[in-house]
């Protein structure tokens, strides 16, 4: 029932209604614990969200709680998506509807950096954390260098860095 709110809720944009839903309404997971389950789903194949809900349906109650956590999280947004695309098709061409979706995909980006920046709080406790952070910002936004390579380059030191200061 919590991936189907968070469907429902989070409809576009469901990672932030997620988050809010397993860390601070029902406590699933603390903050830490998602975070580190995100990185997680963030490396395997697929859409991370769904990912994340598999992980943690399975986690909690095995292949059937994997199956219900999806179902509970993609049964909404389909037929709403059903739906909306009809609408879109009669009405989409309509300058008050475009002007709308334009403030709906605003909205969600605020939201998603919201999001980004809760996940990041706990991560950011760590003066190393924060120089790794601005040497991906710095290699990414300054240098235009690709997130695969900014990857490949500081993953290495990155995991270094951790091993070393792991006691």
């Amino acid at each position: 029932m919590g991936f189907f709110q968070a469907g429902i809720l989070g409809f576009g944009g469901v990672l932030p209604m997620a988050r809010r839903i397993v860390v601070d309404d029902r406590r699933w997971l603390t903050q830490t614990e998602f975070n580190e389950l995100f990185s997680l789903c963030q490396s395997l194949p697929g859409a991370n969200i769904t990912n994340l809900t598999a992980a943690l349906g399975m986690r909690h109650q095995g292949v059937t709680g994997a199956a219900a956590a999806l179902a509970g999280l993609m049964a909404a947004p389909m037929v709403i998506i059903f739906v909306l695309s009809d609408l879109y098709g009669l009405y989409g061409t309509l300058p008050t509807v475009r002007h709308g979706l334009a403030g709906l995909a605003a909205a969600a980006a605020g939201l998603l950096l919201g999001t980004a920046g809760k996940i990041a709080m706990p991560v950011w406790k760590l003066p190393r954390n924060i120089a790794i952070s601005a040497l991906v910002l710095t290699m990414v936004l300054a240098l235009h260098l690709s997130l695969p390579v900014t990857m490949l380059l500081l993953l290495p030191l990155s995991l270094y860095i951790s091993w070393r200061r792991t006691p």
